[in-house]
């Protein structure tokens, strides 16, 4: 038998295996996750070019691509590109808007200490520069959310695939959610580096940071708490968390245990590669 580096202690606990090292033994019963009837759109890998770089803060900055005038790269607000830099190193970045009339696409980049393709976006890249990216990737998207109660949770960059899903928002079709909430945290104010109020639609947007200074007067301590301490889940909650490992599973936990349905809990964790 082969070891499950892969698993923690909770994860085994729970049952969980690493099937690409398992072999079933009897008759098995898979549980696929629902996509609401939703087409994913084809992977691709494309050419691209970098528009536009904004420093946002020390350690992250915004980054635009854009594609060719005869290239179209179809994806649903929520998914995730690999680029690929100049000299071959690859990272996957969640997409930051909703596909755009003018075929550009924005990623919300934080610096790895020694990270590989850190390096390139911090200190190398430059306009102009020919990167390629391979997808859309991933099944972090909204599905049937007519009449719900919409809750974000994001720490960090996590915020850019919920921009992107609350821009689909701001012109959906077939039915608007019953409500929408949102709760970013960061360490510091200097986390939350952009205001979410240029984003179109009607939210409840609240800021929460666990490092607060003296004069911060708004919510403090973690994104799950505050939102459990805000608001009850109801049977038409949907959350959706992106971030920190660690955050999506504490919050994943503490809102099951506050009644919150298993299967209305959808997420996207970071985790960064060794070599970023």
């Amino acid at each position: 038998m082969l070891p499950e580096t892969g698993l923690n202690d909770a994860e085994r606990a729970e049952g969980w295996v690493l099937s690409c090292v398992r072999s079933a033994v009897s008759d098995v019963v898979l549980e696929v996750d629902d996509l609401g009837g939703v087409q994913l759109p084809s992977i691709k890998t494309l050419p691209a070019r970098i528009s536009a770089i904004e420093r946002m803060t020390a350690d992250v900055m915004k980054v635009t691509l854009r594609l060719p005038p005869t290239v179209q790269l179809e994806y649903i607000p929520g998914q995730y590109i690999e680029v690929i830099s100049p000299r071959g190193d690859r990272r996957s970045y969640s997409l930051a808007n909703a596909p755009r009339a003018n075929k550009t696409i924005e990623l919300h980049i934080r610096a790895v200490e020694h990270g590989k393709m850190s390096a390139y976006w911090f200190a190398e890249a430059k306009l102009n520069d020919l990167v390629r990216i391979n997808g859309p990737l991933g099944t972090f998207f909204m599905r049937g959310f007519a009449g719900k109660h919409l809750i974000f949770l994001a720490t960090g960059t996590g915020i850019a695939p919920v921009k992107a899903m609350l821009e689909q928002l701001a012109h959906a079709e077939g039915g608007s959610p019953a409500r929408v909430t949102v709760l970013w945290g960061g360490r510091t104010r200097s986390d939350l580096y952009f205001d979410l109020a240029c984003v179109s639609g009607e939210i409840c947007y609240v800021p929460v940071l666990s490092r607060p200074d003296d004069g911060w007067m708004g919510a403090k301590g973690y994104v799950q708490d505050v939102l459990l301490a805000m608001t009850e889940l109801g049977n038409d909650s949907m959350v959706y968390a992106c971030g920190s490992d660690v955050m999506i599973r504490s919050a994943k936990s503490a809102l099951i245990n506050a009644g919150l349905a298993e299967k209305s809990f959808y997420s996207d964790a970071f985790v960064c590669s060794s070599t970023g």
